[in-house]
């Protein structure tokens, strides 16, 4: 029996929760729907990944506004994808800030990601008409950049590639919180269809230094102690080294990609198969396993056709 493409049969709406992970520190989750952060500092505010569309950001905004009246100063881009990005325009930002890696993915790949996020999360474009066009990052910077809310100091810094090459995270220091994007999940799959996955455990373990008391993850609940954010950890870690494991494996035994399909999933379904869009995601993460297994070294550029047929291939059929 086909499975539904993407999630293109998910379409009941999520509940949401806006909770405070530290002193004017709040996270918008929703069921493992993209989230946002919101830090809040002496004269103005700062969010953290846009929410695909500005009608999606206008539900952020309505629950910033249920704590402070400051203006929102600046957006923060954790990476290039469309669903974390395209409503920036709502929140009328001095400034959108993001990586200068990301600033280069966005001109290489941001139109073709654009469509094939589309055509994957039609319940996450609510009113697709009003996004003005890409999100371009106004603020760049390498590998750190410190940005002031008045005296509230937040630390964005590039901490190595993962989720994305241009994965950046953001650190509060006052707090001990750190909002990380999609470099770690909770009970929700990693998609790793653009991801770097030999260098992600690195990354998490430059995480993991900080010892932050509370995380804003990329999806999934907000993450408050530290042993909870440890074990979101580990739990991303082990996601996506038994991925890559079993794509090593399947290409040191000549398998073909639909049959490190098959093997990937007699490692991963018993342990992650409960996870928010696994199934969606599990096609990308096999063909983006297999490639980096196979030598290819950067992901390559999904299109909303490639979307289809490589799901025709290994899901059993790319009808809705």
């Amino acid at each position: 029996m086909a499975v539904s493409f993407a999630s293109t049969g998910d379409l009941a709406e999520k509940k949401v929760t806006f909770s405070a992970i530290g002193p004017d520190l709040y996270a918008f989750t929703a069921e493992g729907d993209p989230n946002t952060a919101v830090v809040i500092g002496d004269d103005s505010c700062l969010v953290f990944d846009a929410q695909a569309t500005p009608a999606m950001a206008s539900k952020v905004i309505e629950r910033v506004r249920t704590v402070t009246d400051k203006p929102i100063k600046y957006v923060v881009l954790s990476h290039y994808h469309a669903v974390r990005v395209l409503g920036a325009s709502a929140y009328k930002a001095q400034g959108i800030v993001a990586s200068q890696e990301t600033y280069r993915l966005i001109q290489e790949r941001g139109q073709q990601d654009w469509d094939s996020e589309y055509g994957r999360f039609p319940r996450l474009f609510q009113d697709a008409k009003s996004i003005p066009g890409l999100t371009w990052p106004t603020l760049t910077f390498e590998t750190d950049m410190t940005i002031y809310l008045g005296k509230r100091e937040v630390r964005l810094m590039s901490l190595g590639a993962g989720h994305t090459s241009g994965d950046i995270v953001a650190w509060v220091p006052d707090a001990e919180v750190m909002l990380s994007g999609d470099l770690i999940e909770y009970h929700s799959a990693c998609y790793c269809g653009d991801a770097y996955l030999r260098e992600w455990p690195a990354t998490l373990n430059e995480i993991l230094a900080f010892n932050p008391k509370a995380v804003a993850p990329g999806r999934g609940d907000a993450l408050q102690g530290t042993s909870t954010v440890r074990d979101a950890i580990a739990m991303t870690r082990d996601f996506v080294t038994t991925l890559y494991g079993a794509a090593e494996t399947s290409v040191a035994k000549g398998r073909s990609l639909k049959e490190s399909m098959a093997a990937t999933r007699e490692v991963m379904d018993p342990k992650f198969s409960t996870f928010a869009i696994y199934e969606h995601c599990l096609p990308f993460n096999v063909s983006r396993a297999f490639d980096e297994a196979s030598g290819i070294d950067d992901p390559v550029i999904w299109t909303d056709a490639r979307d289809r047929e490589m799901w025709a291939a290994l899901q059993g059929g790319g009808k809705t």
